[in-house]
């Protein structure tokens, strides 16, 4: 994501930045709602349920809708030029293998199987968006034929506009009480460790992890620092929604209990 693309304006160039912006969020969010459920299923997988629905959920709302902006904005322009039609036409396929991995989370006979479902779901949908990114992009904004920025004029599902849940779900997450979760006292918190997460998705890998945690339960996360900065993000997000303890306090390792109010 951090290959330079040169752009045929600066409003393409514009654009460009806002859909990778939009695409590292994603991943993000998707690599921290996978991690927690493929946790939770392993050490606990009945009561993984709320982990797996707000999975499903966020592919649903966000990963699934992006898909089909991109479809309507992106590929019909890139799909017209010669170099980029075979491309296209993978892509497409792969649209449709991402949603039926999302559908297979949804009804997978256990936890555990959704969580590999989840992984598989993890790996492509990253794939894909490296090759938008280095692919699509490039070609798109490097056209003087066609503006990468009209293209995307009021295509918020592909620039942004879901990150603080504006489909009436709390930013913070969790299962909206439809689910068993919390019901067992002696249910392990899922722990992220993000110390090997890249930089550029981390905080919204820890976004979408949280997003998973359900009022009454926590996560266990473990930082190569003292996370201030990232503590101060989660409570502009979700004032008052989280607290925090400190478990371990380096020097390795940073670890720290956020808590669903």
């Amino acid at each position: 994501m951090n290959t330079v693309t040169l752009a045929s304006d600066p409003e393409d160039a514009a654009a460009v930045e806002a859909v990778e912006a939009h695409h590292t969020h994603l991943a993000g969010e998707l690599a921290g709602r996978v991690s927690v459920l493929l946790d939770t299923a392993a050490r606990n997988p009945a009561g993984a349920e709320a982990a797996r629905a707000s999975l499903a959920a966020f592919c649903e709302r966000e990963l699934l809708p992006h898909a089909a902006a991109e479809e309507a904005a992106l590929y019909p322009a890139a799909h017209g030029t010669k170099e980029a039609r075979l491309l296209v036409d993978g892509m497409l396929a792969e649209h449709r293998r991402l949603a039926g991995l999302v559908a297979a989370v949804r009804s997978a006979p256990t936890a555990v199987h959704a969580a590999a479902e989840g992984r598989a779901l993890q790996v492509l949908f990253e794939e894909h968006l490296d090759k938008e990114n280095h692919l699509i992009l490039p070609l798109i904004a490097g056209s003087t034929e066609v503006s990468l920025a009209e293209l995307l004029a009021g295509m918020h599902d592909l620039l942004g506009g879901h990150e603080h849940g504006e489909d009436g779900q709390e930013a913070g997450g969790g299962c909206g009480g439809h689910c068993t979760c919390g019901e067992t006292e002696e249910e392990a918190d899922p722990e992220l460790d993000v110390r090997e997460v890249p930089h550029a998705i981390r905080h919204a890998t820890v976004f979408g992890a949280l997003g998973a945690v359900p009022a009454g339960r926590a996560m266990v996360l473990v930082a190569p620092h003292d996370p201030k900065p990232l503590l101060a993000q989660i409570e502009d997000r979700n004032p008052g929604v989280f607290s925090v303890e400190y478990l371990e306090r380096g020097p390795e390792a940073w670890r720290l209990r956020l808590s669903h109010r």
